[in-house]
């Protein structure tokens, strides 16, 4: 049972949109801790989806949520706005890696013209470009032998 449990935990800290979801189709807890609400929930599972597994665990038939119970909820919280933050700094810094490879803007993808266009403008550096007209910087079978 104990392994149900981890298998839970592990399950719910990778992906907790898809336990939630799970939850809702399987559970038989879902309709009396929401109520038939139907906003809230997918607004948790779309938004805040570690609040809303700790609200689902932590909720009771006698009171609802009360006391310690809320520690639960603000870790949750916590855990959404971590989960948010990261999110936010990995875009930053993937557009300092497009800024540092592509000075002057990303090239477009439309076609091979777009493509020839921006090596040569320079934005691609011939190594990485498809049509390369440097040989010295492609490897041959002759340079590999030596």
């Amino acid at each position: 049972m104990i392994l149900l449990g981890c298998l839970l935990a592990f399950s719910a800290a990778v992906a907790p949109r898809i336990v939630l979801v799970l939850a809702w189709i399987f559970s038989a807890r879902w309709p009396v801790v929401w109520q038939g609400d139907f906003l809230m929930p997918l607004l948790g599972i779309i938004f805040l989806p570690y609040t809303t597994i700790m609200y689902l665990l932590t909720w009771s038939l006698t009171g609802g949520i009360e006391g310690w119970d809320w520690m639960w909820i603000i870790i949750g919280l916590f855990l959404d706005i971590m989960k948010w933050g990261q999110m936010l700094a990995n875009r930053k810094e993937a557009a300092k890696h497009t800024q540092r490879y592509y000075p002057s803007g990303a090239p477009g993808y439309g076609g091979s013209s777009a493509t020839d266009a921006a090596i040569a403008g320079g934005q691609v550096p011939p190594s990485t470009s498809p049509t390369a007209a440097d040989s010295d910087s492609a490897p041959t079978a002759t340079s590999i032998d030596k």
